[in-house]
């Protein structure tokens, strides 16, 4: 399989934030496989989203380059988080570790536990800016808008606050998991 450029969104409310969203991004190597992290935005603090009352999160969105499918890509994704201790909360809850694929080359998936892109990517700021800081131009798949033009739309993008420069994306870890 041909090299595939992916997007992942990655947010953090519980614990050391910034901590658990650099190690996410030092865990996504997969040794013997072609799946390393390319580059990521920088780091956003939001509120949450869809339940309020809960510590505020750090986001962030990462470049990967992978010859994985998405299928095995989402396997991965949940080894990571549960490789960090996610433990699974109600939706829209607090979390150690998040990880969401939000694109997958010019795919599109629709299948009942993977919908690339991300079914409400083009509604959530946290995700949109941070995508933008990487990649304005690039467009949505299925609604082809840029991600300019989808963040240009979406509410309160002022809720996304700038927090820390991008994460170290060397792999200097990659342990097995």
């Amino acid at each position: 399989m041909a090299l595939v450029t992916a997007y992942l969104g990655l947010g953090s409310n519980l614990g050391d934030r910034l901590a658990n969203l650099q190690q996410a991004v030092d865990l996504v190597r997969l040794p013997g496989q072609d799946l390393t992290a390319l580059r990521s935005s920088p780091v956003y603090e939001t509120a949450p989203w869809g339940v309020t009352d809960q510590p505020d999160f750090l986001n962030c969105v990462l470049e990967i380059g992978t010859t994985l499918d998405p299928a095995a890509l989402l396997q991965w994704v949940k080894r990571i988080e549960a490789s960090m201790g996610r433990e699974w909360s109600p939706r829209f809850g607090p979390r150690k570790i998040d990880i969401d694929i939000l694109l997958y080359g010019n795919d599109t998936v629709d299948e009942p536990d993977l919908q690339v892109p991300h079914v409400r990517l083009h509604e959530r700021a946290f995700v949109l800016i941070p995508l933008g800081d990487l990649t304005r131009t690039l467009r949505h798949p299925a609604l082809g808008k840029t991600i300019e033009e989808l963040a240009s739309m979406v509410p309160d993008p002022e809720s996304v606050r700038p927090w820390g420069p991008p994460l170290r994306t060397g792999n200097a870890a990659n342990g097995d998991l």
